[in-house]
């Protein structure tokens, strides 16, 4: 019988970066994190190797992925790079919902209802 969870393979290679990612957020992350994410009834963990790629915030229960773009997101090959990146990760039944770090900062209280209404809408 399927317990329903899907397996994302998992590389070592990735490990010691996600640690470092971890250890020094931004200051949008940490906000995010600290102020909302991490008292959530649902787990999420920060900075989580998925196949080849580090995701900002995973919620492994509802598939969910949740990216903070920051200045370097803002030239066309970033957004190529970061649309390829969701598109695999949905091939994989991820959702990716990209914010970024300026929204967070500004318009936390937005930013969080947006994600509360996502994961409303996820079994």
């Amino acid at each position: 019988m399927s317990s329903g969870r899907h397996f994302i393979p998992y590389r070592r290679d990735l490990k010691r970066r996600s640690q470092s990612l971890r250890r020094d957020p931004s200051p949008a992350e940490r906000k995010l994190w600290y102020e909302f994410l991490r008292g959530l009834p649902v787990k999420f963990t920060r900075q989580k190797p998925l196949g080849r790629y580090i995701a900002d915030f995973y919620c492994a229960s509802r598939m969910l992925v949740v990216e903070l773009d920051g200045d370097s997101h803002y030239n066309d090959r970033a957004q190529r790079y970061d649309a390829f990146r969701t598109s695999e990760l949905g091939a994989q039944g991820i959702q990716v919902v990209r914010v970024t770090n300026a929204d967070v900062m500004q318009n936390f209280e937005g930013v969080c209802a947006t994600i509360l209404g996502i994961l409303d809408t996820k079994p």
